[in-house]
């Protein structure tokens, strides 16, 4: 059964940082990209960051040169690294694979907030 479990969410002053982790399990995680999205109420999940097979990246604008997404193919884990928090970057976040194949997690959540 392929699980997607977020954590690492928090309450954070803006301009701190936090660094997320999406542990997966039930699929064959290093043949996957992996993203991260993100969602406030009563808005769709955003696209964040996306990490390819090959290593390449891409950001959304809103999040370019702060966040950091990476992963640990050998703990089944991506990661997302956030820096410089803004209170607009407040969501719930969400991991899943770049083509969000499986079935969502419950997120974590963000707040940014002083």
């Amino acid at each position: 059964q392929v699980q997607l479990v977020e954590s690492g969410g928090d309450l954070v002053q803006p301009g701190g940082s936090l660094r997320l982790s999406c542990a997966a399990s039930g699929f064959a995680f290093s043949n996957y990209g992996m993203t991260w999205y993100r969602q406030t109420p009563g808005k769709g999940r955003d696209w964040v960051a996306s990490l390819f097979i090959g290593g390449n990246t891409n950001y959304a604008a809103s999040v370019k040169g702060r966040f950091t997404i990476s992963r640990d193919n050998a703990g089944n884990t991506v990661y997302l690294q956030m820096n410089s928090l803004k209170p607009e970057d407040t969501a719930v976040y969400y991991c899943n694979t770049v083509d969000h194949r499986f079935s969502w997690g419950r997120g974590t959540q963000v707040t940014v907030s002083s």
